[in-house]
């Protein structure tokens, strides 16, 4: 119990810290930051406001994966730092002809029953040590991800997952969430 108590305190800890280095001034680059790439969070469902990751999204793609819907996921990052976590990045596009909710995606678990439209459910695993991750939760059962407003038709939206770093021997991972295809990933070490 007290190994748990540490976990969700470093959980806690590692989310603030996020949220914070995530509110530099992008004016100083040069940048506005548009309203597609802002993320919040449904209000009135439990969840609160989710920011982006404090690293910018990169440009280098590790992995694209197209579902059903014409949903296109984009994996740009899979950093894991010295914390002991493994935070995953990258866009998702609305390639349907109509408005798109990711209500599926928050997972089937009755804790993450309340982080409606966001990553919630995503799974990582480690086909070579035959293990699989959960997303880091905080004590009140919300994710430590991106939790998105609907998309229109054509809209591109950056997230973030945070999970459970795996050991480090453990180079590749395959990224799971609803009926989206699998994505295999390759992680790559942080400061």
């Amino acid at each position: 119990m007290k190994a748990r108590r540490a976990l969700t305190a470093a959980a806690l800890t590692t989310g603030l810290v996020l949220t914070m280095a995530g509110c530099g001034d992008d004016e100083a680059d040069g940048k506005k930051r548009s309203s597609s790439e802002s993320t919040s969070s449904s209000k009135g469902q439990g969840n609160e406001e989710t920011d982006e990751p404090s690293e910018p999204v990169q440009d280098e793609v590790l992995a694209e994966v197209t579902g059903g819907e014409g949903i296109t996921l984009t994996f740009n990052s899979a950093v894991r730092d010295q914390g002991g976590f493994l935070t995953v990045s990258g866009k998702v596009k609305n390639g349907s002809s109509g408005r798109w909710i990711a209500n599926a995606w928050r997972g089937e678990e009755q804790e993450l029953q309340r982080n409606a439209a966001s990553m919630a459910g995503a799974t990582l695993v480690d086909k070579a040590g035959k293990k699989r991750y959960l997303i880091l939760r905080d004590t009140e059962g919300r994710c430590l991800c991106t939790a998105f407003t609907p998309f229109k038709s054509g809209e591109e939206k950056s997230w973030y997952a945070q999970f459970p770093a795996p050991p480090e021997s453990t180079t590749d991972i395959t990224f799971q969430i609803a009926d989206m295809p699998p994505a295999d990933i390759q992680i790559t070490e942080g400061e």
